[in-house]
Order: structure tokens, then sequence, then C-alpha cells
């Protein structure tokens, strides 16, 4: 199976995160995620996430570092997922239909996220 490149900001403002729902007819609909996408062949992660955050939001971010790695297997689908603190330059506008939420810390177990996602979903809750 290949692996997907995927990255995923984490945006964290007045201690929120920046989340947006997956849209109908793609992997995992519905579902909650930091916002980002998949690498193009040969693209490097950082600029990966900056076009992502372009085409999904509208807004340029500055990217951080990298704060947690997980390769994740699905049914008919492997990916590995790179989470990366950033900060935003400017409001994020969804442009491809999406909800759109800041979250706090407290309420994010709260929302269905995909399953590649837990760790971090962990690690964010059981932060001071």
């Amino acid at each position: 199976m290949k692996t997907i490149v995927v990255t995923a900001a984490v945006v964290e403002q007045d201690s929120t995160f920046l989340v947006t729902r997956r849209v109908k007819g793609t992997h995992l609909a519905g579902t909650w995620e930091f916002p980002g996408g998949k690498c193009e062949e040969d693209e490097p992660l950082e600029a990966c996430l900056r076009r992502e955050m372009r085409e999904e939001l509208a807004v340029n971010c500055t990217v951080g570092d990298e704060l947690f790695t997980i390769t994740h297997d699905y049914r008919d689908r492997r990916i590995a997922l790179h989470f990366f603190a950033c900060t935003l330059q400017g409001e994020p506008l969804p442009q491809l239909g999406q909800a759109m939420q800041w979250v706090p810390r407290e309420r994010l177990r709260e929302l269905e996220f995909p399953p590649a996602d837990d760790e971090l979903i962990r690690l964010l809750t059981t932060r001071t």
C-alpha cells in the first residue's frame, strides 16, 4: 500500500484550536480535522502546508516546529501525517464550503476526528 504524505496545521490562539470539517465526498467526510492536506510529489512538508492553508482557508501561515508525526493504516490507504505548530497571518476564510471553528482545548475530545488524530488530541488535552 502506497503511503500518502499529509500535513496539518495546529493553530492555537487564545487557548483555542482552529479546526475544519471534512466536506461531503472526501475520505472521512464529516469528521473534524486540523487544516492541511496531501503533499504533491517531492513537495517539502512546510511548503505543502503553506499551500494547503492558502487553498483551503485563504490565509498565509508561518510553519513552526513539527509537533507530532504518525503513520496510520485505514482500510483503503496508509497516511503519514505530520502536525506542525502554525501561526496565521490574517483571518482564515473557508474556501471549500467547509465548516470551521475555534475549539477550546478542553472541548477537543467532544468532536469526532479521524482515528489518525487520536494521539495528538490526547497530547493536546492532557497538556497544561
